[in-house]
């Protein structure tokens, strides 16, 4: 983001700042976490696991947190969901998991499984200690196409059956969007790769970072050299808003100021805008706005042109939103934006009316979601810019699979990414050993 008088670094103190991007959720104590598990009924049907996209088997992880088993409560999340220490970070347990627990009523609230989660397997992450262990070698290589949720479970899932794995990553780090396009204080301390690292450590995972499908590689060769091929691509390019003023500076697409702000050292010096307006409805326009917010932005108004129910940022996060300075819009469309060289306002649409509404910016960012890039992809049926898929994560072409956010269906969450990359894997390796 340009800097001027407008948009500008150290609106508040660096001490400031790194109190506003603290823990979102800080981890429970010992006491705390025994006392939560015990609110627990073990369900026997469970409908909490019934809820949760990759099947971890909530009843069994909770009773390892009660009788001070951490190890094998961590092994029971882990085995189902490798990446489970960022879904306990990042995960809408709101309205998965905790949304189904049979104590969330309007005179208790739920069980906390996602703070529980984390009580579990972060001492594992912070031990490094191996729970997994790598099955005789196959002989086989795979190579996976993507670094992010889908593509790291698709790896450790292939390593732990004795494959080798490349995983061929567009950026400097792997991690995806746990790393690049989450909100700050959801994972701090640098948590996205300290869980890449523990992933990594299985062994038989090989890393070729800044390795882009349609530059660097090319998936017809990756075809050619490889057994099977696992496309965990996301969606990199942002969608366009289509009206005039589009290309003033100032207008900012919101993942790559997350990205820039996940990966400074001192957000403190990161330039903010005075007034900010974030047009979207999801959790990337959440993240934004609410990050504009605690670094120092004076207004941040969020205009989604539908109603909050549509919203697909949950409940909670609209909450967050509010709370913490954002004034969210709703039934407004944009259909212009002005300024000279540089971004004055935005005019929007009232939805149902003639009316409309202007609101001053001197920055906005565009979070109205992403699309697939090409990269030699025509030959993969597709709907909507994503690729189809069947139930075992397999695409229209023999020997490629894909998952996380390129496949219709995918839901911009990690745990069901996760769960992609898993079921993939399964099924990669069933194909694998009977050909």
């Amino acid at each position: 983001m340009t800097a001027n008088n407008q948009i500008k670094s150290g609106r508040l103190s660096k001490a400031e700042v790194e109190e506003n991007f603290s823990d979102l959720h800080p981890p429970l104590t010992r006491s705390e976490a025994l006392i939560e598990a015990d609110r627990c009924y073990f369900c026997y049907d469970a409908p909490c696991m019934t809820a949760c996209p990759t099947g971890i088997d909530i009843p069994g992880f909770i009773q390892g947190i009660r009788s001070d088993n951490l190890r094998g409560s961590a092994h029971t999340i882990l085995r189902e969901n490798i990446m489970g220490g960022m879904c306990a970070r990042v995960c809408p347990t709101e309205i998965l998991c905790e949304e189904a627990c049979v104590r969330n009523t309007h005179e208790e609230k739920p069980v906390e499984i996602g703070l529980l989660q984390r009580h579990a397997t972060d001492p594992i992450f912070k031990s490094g200690e191996q729970l997994f262990e790598r099955a005789a070698s196959s002989g086989k290589k795979i190579a996976i196409v993507g670094g992010g949720p889908a593509g790291l479970s698709c790896a450790h899932r292939l390593a732990v059956l004795g494959h080798d794995v490349v995983v061929f990553n567009r950026d400097d780090k792997l991690g995806g969007l746990n790393e690049y396009g989450i909100a700050a204080y959801k994972a701090i301390d640098d948590f996205a790769q300290t869980e890449v690292d523990y992933i990594l450590s299985i062994g038989g995972i090989e890393v070729r970072n800044n390795s882009a499908l349609g530059s660097e590689v090319e998936l017809a060769e990756l075809v050619e050299a490889y057994d099977a091929v696992f496309l965990g691509v996301g969606l990199a390019n942002s969608n366009a808003l289509g009206i005039d003023g589009e290309d003033l500076n100032g207008v900012e697409n919101a993942i790559e100021y997350i990205a820039e702000l996940r990966q400074t050292n001192d957000m403190s010096t990161l330039p903010v805008g005075r007034n900010v307006v974030v047009i979207g409805g999801g959790m990337t326009a959440i993240d934004v706005a609410v990050q504009s917010k605690r670094l120092g932005a004076e207004q941040v108004n969020m205009v989604y042109r539908r109603g909050p129910e549509k919203m697909s940022a949950s409940v909670f996060e609209q909450a967050l939103a509010q709370t913490s300075g954002v004034n969210i819009h709703h039934w407004a469309s944009p259909v212009r934006i002005v300024g000279d060289d540089h971004v004055t306002g935005i005019e929007f649409k009232l939805e149902g009316s003639d009316e409309a509404m202007h609101l001053n910016a001197d920055v906005v960012f565009k979070a109205i979601g992403q699309k697939l890039h090409g990269g030699g992809l025509d030959a993969l049926a597709s709907e909507s810019g994503r690729f189809v898929v069947d139930a075992d994560q397999k695409t229209s072409v023999q020997g490629i699979w894909a998952g996380g956010d390129c496949v219709v269906g995918g839901d911009d969450l990690t745990v069901s990414a996760v769960q992609h990359g898993k079921i993939a894997a399964i099924s990669i390796d069933q194909y694998l050993r009977n050909s």
